[in-house]
């Protein structure tokens, strides 16, 4: 129907405007979240604790963002890890007060 001539063009064009869209989504599902320093390293390097699942290596542990609040993430991971020295939502330290309810 069209010409080659301008067809290439819009199909160059479509590609990129998709690969354009697609990369914040894309860059935002690689970068944890959610993260956390275990008082000692977890007894398994991936697991699920507080509706999501948390990658650790040693006492260094990281999750994908869910809707829950930080504390209730906290306070999950600290049930299935045990006690938390750091944690932090999208760059966020919990406060101490925070971080010590999360630790009971």
């Amino acid at each position: 129907m069209f010409p080659t001539v301008i067809r290439r063009p819009a199909l160059l064009i479509g590609a990129a405007m998709l690969a354009a869209a697609g990369a914040p989504i894309a860059a935002q599902s690689a970068a944890p979240f959610f993260t956390a320093t275990l008082a000692s390293p977890a007894a398994e390097a991936r697991f699920a604790a507080g509706g999501v699942v948390w990658r650790c290596e040693g006492t260094e542990c990281r999750a994908a963002r869910i809707t829950a609040r930080p504390l209730r993430v906290c306070t999950g991971l600290h049930r299935e890890a045990g006690a938390i020295t750091n944690f932090s939502a999208g760059g966020s330290a919990l406060s101490a007060e925070e971080l010590a309810r999360c630790n009971r």
